[in-house]
């Protein structure tokens, strides 16, 4: 039996349209698109899924957490719904506006609380910041050694046999336990909560952890632990130009189009 804790993340729904995005350029923060419900983290739900893989095969216990206030029930329900085992949530304003360092410190001090691990899964990055810095900062803290890119993981022997995604294939890393793993995409698809499991989410209440229920230094979580300073935060302006080519016959247009091409160096 492995006992697994799976680390998830509620977002803004990347499908949302990019017209709905908003920037608080004064705040430096993305303004929440109206009328569109957040989301788990689509790379969260693959580390879900791979827990899932494991505990279908060698049997376990899986513990999801979450960080960030106000988080949607629905939303970060959707791992118990899938099938893990339990949910801890770290809710409190003090967790807000964190970055990478802050929200590794307060999820491996919740961790070290959980106490019985074996396996830490993360995704290998979020679709809100794509920055891939939490899960290995995690095992920066816990002292634990880290495998990133899975995308197959097998434990046998108090060890993770791991396929890490390179640019070119795959290669294979073992790991003794704990350890922790993030996963990639390639794991597969992660699987659809059934009627069953949705029913059984909903009756099954969430842990709620203070940072004084981890132990944790006010100074180190939230805004207030951030190492890095963001310096501006933007929407990129896209500019198109469209320009009709003309002509008399259709040899003649291809040979304006042909010349235009040539004066943009293109052809």
């Amino acid at each position: 039996m492995v006992n697994m804790v799976v680390c998830v993340k509620q977002v803004i729904d990347p499908e949302a349209p990019p017209a709905s995005f908003k920037i608080d350029a004064a705040a430096n923060k993305i303004v929440p698109p109206p009328g569109v419900p957040p989301v788990l983290d689509p790379y969260a739900e693959y580390a879900v899924e791979a827990a899932l893989k494991i505990k279908d095969a060698v049997g376990g216990k899986i513990t999801a957490v979450s960080l960030g206030p106000g988080q949607t029930r629905d939303v970060v329900k959707k791992p118990l719904s899938m099938g893990a085992d339990e949910l801890i949530l770290l809710e409190d304003e003090a967790f807000a506006g964190g970055d990478s360092w802050s929200t590794a410190y307060a999820l491996a001090m919740a961790i070290k609380k959980i106490g019985t691990y074996d396996v830490i899964l993360c995704g290998r990055e979020a679709s809100d910041w794509n920055a891939g810095q939490v899960g290995s900062a995690i095992a920066e803290i816990l002292g634990l050694p880290s495998v990133t890119l899975a995308k197959k993981i097998t434990i046998s022997d108090g060890k993770a046999r791991v396929e890490r995604v390179t640019e070119d294939g795959y290669e294979v890393v073992e790991a003794s336990l704990p350890a922790l793993i993030t996963v990639s995409h390639e794991i597969g698809e992660a699987r659809y909560p059934t009627i069953k499991g949705i029913m059984g989410a909903k009756k099954k209440e969430p842990v709620i952890w203070k940072p004084a229920d981890i132990g944790a230094q006010p100074a180190q979580i939230g805004a207030s632990g951030r190492r890095a300073k963001l310096g501006k935060l933007f929407q990129p302006v896209r500019e198109s130009k469209c320009e009709t080519i003309k002509g008399e016959t259709p040899e003649e247009l291809g040979a304006n189009l042909a010349a235009k091409l040539r004066e943009a160096k293109i052809l």
